[in-house]
């Protein structure tokens, strides 16, 4: 086959699915007009429904939560699958602790500026993160949003060059306790609709007054499973990632 010949044999398909790519960009709404229904009665029954300010957490932890669950999840299967391969990877070749190996590196200088910055910003971090959570019913947020933060907390201890203040900080241990009791509480907040007789993850809870802190239902609790989740498994990959840079090698 000739080099042109090739060329139009790529340039066919590549032109045809261009056009079609155009066409589709063609049938979009514009901007701010929004043709599926489903949002728009969204938007009319969560607040009288489930009396929550926040339509798009309804929707994740209530409306369809037991999607959300295999999103959750897929984050937990993810880190147990970081720690596992890592923690073996040690275990097969590591020669010292990265303990002590991190202790005879403590002393590196950095730039004063940044440690306080980043020592600065933890106080900041903790309390935006919980702010995001406990509120992630009433305003934008929720538990995995919350969660980044509170484990970016963490993480600026480690940037102001304070590894073994991190490491005690975040124990291993604790760690992985908190993201398996944050991905079971999830479930097991669907299991006490079941237990209540009704369907499971049904908001069975009572649903308070709306807008207040104590109302949706199961919703805050479940922010929370996931907060604690989300926080304790990012910190949890972070670790681990850490100890297999700081490691002696043969």
């Amino acid at each position: 086959m000739t080099p042109r010949a090739r060329l139009w044999l790529f340039a066919v398909p590549a032109a045809g699915v261009a056009a079609l790519l155009v066409w589709s960009f063609t049938g979009l709404p514009s901007f701010g007009h929004y043709r599926g229904p489903y949002g728009n009665v969204i938007n009319a029954e969560t607040a009288s429904q489930r009396h929550a300010t926040n339509a798009v957490a309804a929707v994740n932890f209530d409306y369809r939560g037991f999607d959300t669950i295999g999103e959750e999840l897929i984050l937990f299967a993810s880190v147990i699958g970081v720690s596992a391969l890592l923690r073996l990877q040690r275990r097969e070749h590591e020669v010292s602790s990265p303990l002590d190996h991190a202790r005879s590196h403590a002393s590196t200088e950095g730039a004063d500026s940044v440690a306080v910055v980043c020592m600065a910003l933890v106080a900041p971090l903790v309390l935006l993160g919980l702010y995001i959570v406990v509120h992630g019913h009433l305003t934008p947020g929720g538990g995995f949003q919350g969660g980044v933060i509170l484990a970016s907390a963490a993480l600026m201890v480690f940037l102001a060059g304070r590894y073994i203040t991190f490491r005690q900080l975040s124990p291993k241990t604790l760690l992985d306790a908190g993201e398996g009791t944050g991905a079971g509480g999830f479930v097991l907040v669907g299991f006490v609709g079941m237990l209540a007789g009704a369907a499971f993850l049904e908001n069975v809870l009572p649903l308070g007054q709306t807008g207040k802190v104590f109302s949706a239902g199961t919703l805050p609790v479940i922010n929370l499973s996931v907060g604690l989740e989300v926080a304790t498994g990012l910190l949890l990959v972070m670790w681990e990632f850490l100890e297999q840079a700081l490691m002696v090698r043969r």
